[in-house]
């Protein structure tokens, strides 16, 4: 990946995004960008809702990327915040593996910290799930004969745009300053009820895609 790529990349989910929250909207923060709020500036035309750039940064030394999990927050209208632990896990794998497949050059990712690598942590905010029915078969501890009901047959879904929010940290893994910080929303297109775990993984994929096109126009500038 080339220079101007990899610098677009460390940009990652929320400077890629399109923007579809309508102006003047309450804002409505999750918490996990607690004391960089205050700092958050409107976004470019066609980025993020909001972002903040540590001044003075030179983005142009990072070249690879240390990626954490997905943390993901519920809605205060949520009608229903507790979800199974598997659940949890399938919907933060889902959504690293599209970040991940989302860039040409997997190489970029690392596990260590270092003078040209950033720290990204993201959260998808917003999640909104309906109450299940007191007969829904969620779990089986141990499992046994009900394995299959376990998954298949649970019942319970997720209501209006799901996920449906992004925050996104960056930070400098050898100073563990924080860099850049980003907010932005995607509600359009997403109003489908999301059941486990189609529509989920559709909107993954979207903004996945949005970066990787990102991505590729920053690229093809460079040329």
């Amino acid at each position: 990946m080339k220079r101007a790529a990899a610098i677009a990349f460390v940009l990652v989910l929320g400077f890629a995004l399109t923007v579809s929250a309508a102006p003047g909207a309450d804002k409505k923060y999750s918490g996990f960008l607690e004391g960089y709020y205050q700092n958050l500036q409107p976004g470019p035309e066609g980025g993020v809702k909001e972002r903040w750039l540590k001044p003075g940064v030179d983005f142009g030394k990072y070249k690879k990327i240390m990626l954490d999990s997905a943390v993901f927050f519920f809605s205060d209208e949520s009608a229903y915040k507790g979800i199974d632990p598997q659940d949890m896990k399938d919907l933060a794998d889902g959504l690293n593996k599209a970040v991940v497949e989302a860039a040409k050059d997997k190489s970029i990712f690392v596990s260590e910290p270092g003078p040209d690598v950033v720290r990204i942590r993201f959260a998808i905010t917003g999640l909104k799930q309906n109450k299940p029915g007191v007969s829904a078969i969620t779990s089986v501890i141990p499992v046994g004969l009900a394995i299959s009901l376990v998954k298949k047959g649970a019942s319970g879904s997720w209501s209006g745009s799901g996920a449906t929010s992004m925050e996104v940290m960056v930070l400098d893994t050898t100073t563990n300053d924080v860099v850049a910080v980003a907010v932005d929303d995607r509600t359009a297109g997403f109003t489908d009820r999301f059941s486990k775990w189609g529509s989920a993984d559709e909107a993954f994929k979207f903004w996945a895609e949005r970066l990787r096109k990102f991505v590729e126009d920053v690229e093809a500038a460079s040329k």
